[in-house]
């Protein structure tokens, strides 16, 4: 069994391949306001949300409250292989629900407040057709994750304020497998893997200042901070191995580490009149730290030799593997705007454009990252002037994205398939709130 072409995959440890709203595997679905305005929060306080977004912002929100809210992240991934004449292969249909929530308190009239979150903001869930050209690279992927977060914000004075958040990775695991490229019995199954293994525990921050300088104008900045995500004696499970080949396949359990990148962004939001609010995002992601993803197996991997006389499950063996990634910073615009239609009801437009993280020739099954752009569309109704319901939808189109064997070789990244991807993905969203 050659473990080695299946761990391109752990990339996505705890990382979504149709992520949606950021480049790579990071999600950017925090609040059901933001998401109808195309991402923008960091220059606004428009809910407990801004704990998310920019935590400097939270003491300006006005009064105390609890929300929730879900997504339903719907994706339509396709790919087509190098040589044109296979069909178009189609991703079977798939749904990831991220969530998320938020209570805050404070005095009324104070300058300070409390928060408390839980969010997802890595999942996925992806099923690939059995024959599909790349079968012995991924099959199926399912991670699920929870972050939460503690959160202080105090207001110096009635223009600035400050905060902070604790974050934590409470939770996440993540089921990888593929076929394996070896000859079994005539008649027999397909050899296959699965690797699964649960996430380690791990702090990090979130660190913002908001500023209003007047009614018409508000600037926020904000940074989160990288977390490494550990998995220590994961399992490898094998399945219809033929014993003259599984002998050669001694590891059970394996260790990998993936960075979760820290995030930079700058916000800016005007207010003509007391109905508008129009705001513009930049976020900056330090992908850059993204260079390799390192196993360590329990026993032999059964990949043996080197080069162009590497036998996969033959002869030989390793204890550690190593896939290329080398992904590069990547940036994010968002535009969004909200209006008053009534005291009760406010709707939101918004939009962004989002460059990818990963270079020509390194795209793989389990991230297809593109360019992509975002259009959104929401609204909220507020009862009573205490309870109330979010709504959003988004639409993300990601650009065609191809590369040829000729890359892969290139780049030493044949573990990867040739061909062209193309992604869109459909992101329905609900909301409760109550203030009081």
């Amino acid at each position: 069994m050659q473990v080695k072409s299946l761990l391109f995959a752990g990339g996505a440890l705890l990382a979504g391949a149709s992520t949606a709203a950021a480049s790579g595997f990071q999600v950017n679905l925090g609040g059901q306001k933001n998401i109808g305005m195309g991402g923008v929060g960091v220059a606004l306080s428009l809910d407990n949300a801004a704990m998310f977004y920019n935590p400097g912002a939270l003491a300006m929100v006005r009064g105390n409250g609890v929300q929730v809210g879900a997504n339903a992240a719907i994706a339509r991934n396709s790919f087509r292989a190098e040589s044109g004449t296979g069909d178009q292969r189609q991703l079977d249909n798939t749904l990831v629900t991220p969530v998320n929530f938020y209570a805050a308190f404070g005095p009324k009239e104070g300058k300070w407040k409390i928060g408390i979150g839980a969010y997802t903001p890595f999942g996925s869930e992806l099923h690939y057709n059995k024959q599909w050209e790349g079968r012995y690279s991924l099959t199926d992927i399912n991670l699920r994750s929870v972050f939460g977060q503690l959160t202080g914000s105090y207001a110096i004075t009635d223009k600035l304020s400050i905060g902070a958040g604790l974050v934590v990775l409470a939770y996440g695991d993540v089921d990888l497998q593929k076929d394996i490229p070896i000859e079994s019995q005539a008649g027999a199954p397909t050899p296959h893997i699965t690797l699964h293994g649960k996430a380690e525990q791990k702090l990090g921050y979130n660190a913002g200042i908001y500023f209003k300088p007047s009614e018409k104008l508000s600037v926020g900045v904000s940074y989160r901070s990288q977390i490494d995500a550990e998995i220590k004696n994961g399992d490898v499970r094998l399945r219809d191995v033929i014993a003259s080949t599984g002998g050669k396949f001694t590891a059970t359990n394996f260790s990998a580490t993936l960075p979760l990148p820290a995030t930079a962004s700058i916000g800016f939001a005007v207010m003509p009149n007391e109905k508008l609010i129009v705001s513009l995002d930049a976020n900056y992601v330090f992908w850059n730290k993204y260079r390799t993803l390192d196993f360590a197996f329990s026993g032999n991997n059964g990949y043996g030799g080197t080069g162009s006389n590497a036998v996969p499950g033959l002869v030989g063996g390793s204890t550690t593997s190593s896939a290329k990634r080398y992904y590069q910073d990547a940036l994010c615009f968002r535009l969004g705007g909200q209006y008053m239609a009534t005291k009760e009801l406010a709707v939101r437009v918004g939009g962004f454009y989002d460059f990818s993280a990963v270079k020509d020739g390194y795209v793989s099954p389990e991230t297809p990252d593109a360019d992509r752009i975002g259009l959104s569309a929401g609204f909220t109704y507020t009862f009573a002037e205490r309870f109330g319901v979010d709504a959003s939808f988004l639409y993300e189109d990601f650009m065609k994205r191809s590369q040829t064997q000729a890359d892969l070789l290139d780049n030493g990244t044949t573990d990867r398939v040739a061909g062209t991807y193309k992604t869109r993905i459909f992101v329905p969203g609900i909301g409760l709130f109550v203030k009081f």
